[in-house]
């Protein structure tokens, strides 16, 4: 169980139309605005008794503003600090290939055992462009989602790598495994992405007022009629975006317990498929420019082995990999 405080005041007239996650920062410093808005995105900010659903919510002079602060448990991730596989370090960033289990960076629940955390470690202090609480940081993966993710060592190195991410030109490439057999052999999936107003824990397709653009290009590279596997390129970064848009066309990541609807209406799985024990989804390369040099990098990362496993299966049930000529 968290524990927790609580902070009540009146928003002030000079924080009138402000963010709420900005405003947050500026009444309650005892929280890094990245925690404030882990808070708000976790159902703990009201506003007028009414609870805040977006970080960006404006704010309005002389509304009353509760926060229950909770305080995180001192709980480890689930992937042991050695599985972290460093695969390029210079003075300006560090890359590696992320296991399952571990998290990007402390979250409400758990602190220990984190990527940032462990890079802080074995690389001594490090900036914090997304808060003090995720030195290195500037993007993450999800939890149970492996593969590459990059750290800056410097500020500039840090600024410059968030702008490639901010302006689109960071090429990302994951391979997800799917229930079912998608349609088309490639198509791009643009759809707003917001939080859920039916699940505040989840992100949902939603309408461009309550949403953030979102487009995700996939194409086929396993076809098969239970289970899928596709090459996805996200253009955007939003929360969740590959898992939300993915299930969003009917076909979520196998395994993926938030997004996945429990496989309705698609074949029943074999008893004796190698299914993972997490979401089946890798993020195979990240290639961006280098932020001190300007050379352009690529970063790859080979399919995690829970994943590699299924992907044999499939092929071996039938599967047609992309280009092979089917047989007649």
């Amino acid at each position: 169980m968290d524990r927790a405080t609580t902070f009540r005041g009146q928003v002030p007239a000079e924080l009138h139309g402000v963010r709420l996650d900005r405003g947050l920062a500026q009444l309650v410093q005892s929280h890094s605005r990245a925690r404030l808005r882990e808070l708000v995105e976790a159902g703990c900010v009201t506003l007028d008794g009414v609870r805040a659903e977006r970080p960006s919510t404006p704010l309005e002079a002389g509304q009353e503003l509760v926060v229950e602060l909770r305080e995180r448990e001192r709980r480890p991730s689930a992937a042991p600090a050695e599985e972290l596989r460093v695969l390029h370090s210079d003075e300006h960033l560090i890359v590696v290939d992320k296991p399952a289990g571990m998290l990007a960076h402390p979250s409400g629940r758990v602190a220990g055992g984190t990527v940032s955390e462990i890079l802080v470690e074995r690389f001594g202090p490090l900036p914090t462009p997304q808060g003090t609480d995720r030195p290195g940081l500037v993007h993450r993966l999800d939890a149970d989602t492996t593969g590459v993710l990059v750290a800056a060592r410097t500020e500039p190195a840090a600024e410059h790598l968030m702008a490639q991410f901010r302006e689109r030109t960071v090429e990302k490439h994951y391979r997800a495994v799917v229930r079912g057999e998608p349609r088309f052999d490639s198509d791009w999936i643009d759809a707003p992405i917001g939080r859920s107003k039916r699940h505040p824990d989840r992100m949902a397709v939603t309408d461009e007022e309550s949403g953030r653009a979102a487009s995700t290009f996939y194409e086929l590279w396993i076809r098969h009629e239970v289970l899928s596997v596709l090459d996805c390129r996200p253009v955007t970064g939003r929360t969740h975006q590959i898992r939300v848009h993915l299930a969003s066309i009917g076909h979520a990541v196998l395994g993926d317990t938030l997004y996945g609807r429990g496989g309705q209406g698609m074949p029943p799985l074999p008893k004796d498929a190698p299914v993972p024990a997490r979401q089946a989804l890798h993020a195979l390369s990240l290639e961006l420019d280098h932020p001190s040099s300007g050379e352009r990098l690529r970063f790859e990362s080979p399919l995690a082995a829970d994943i590699k496993t299924l992907v044999e299966w499939i092929v071996a049930e039938g599967g047609r990999v992309r280009g092979e000529v089917r047989p007649a």
